[in-house]
């Protein structure tokens, strides 16, 4: 039977799954979205929403623990002063999964692991329309104060 195990451990030693587990939660800190397995996305949750908890409030012991699980000094930092003030009033709940099918080559659930407050970054195309406008209208303002 399969009662209180309490996680799931991925086929994997406990070495490989603690050091998956870090990599995957420092990614989805930094890329703020993921694309992973189903099984390996509800298992990162667990640590990272706990990890964002943490971020919340920031002192030096929220810090340390933190600091056992992110090795990179920028994305920890990053943890206390963006995603933590940004989820300051959520009481939880601050990952989503979302579902894209099944892997090629062994039929996986293929899932995306976010951040809730994610947003899509608009693409270039729209940014270098804008631009182009900008510097007509720039170019148009020039030309009138000439005349």
């Amino acid at each position: 039977m399969n009662h209180m195990t309490g996680f799931n451990p991925l086929s994997r030693t406990s070495a490989h799954r603690r050091a998956m587990s870090r990599n995957m939660v420092t990614s989805l800190f930094r890329y703020e979205r993921i694309t992973t397995t189903k099984a390996k996305a509800k298992e990162v949750r667990k640590a990272a929403e706990k990890l964002i908890t943490r971020g919340k409030v920031d002192t030096v012991h929220n810090r340390r623990i933190a600091a056992k699980f992110i090795a990179d000094e920028r994305i920890l930092n990053k943890l206390f002063t963006e995603l933590g003030p940004r989820m300051k009033d959520r009481k939880g709940g601050y990952t989503r999964i979302l579902k894209m099918g099944f892997r090629q080559g062994d039929a996986a659930d293929v899932v995306i692991l976010e951040l809730v407050d994610y947003k899509l970054p608009e693409p270039e195309e729209a940014d270098a329309k804008a631009a182009k406008k900008t510097k007509k209208t720039s170019v148009e303002k020039s030309e009138a104060k000439k005349e």
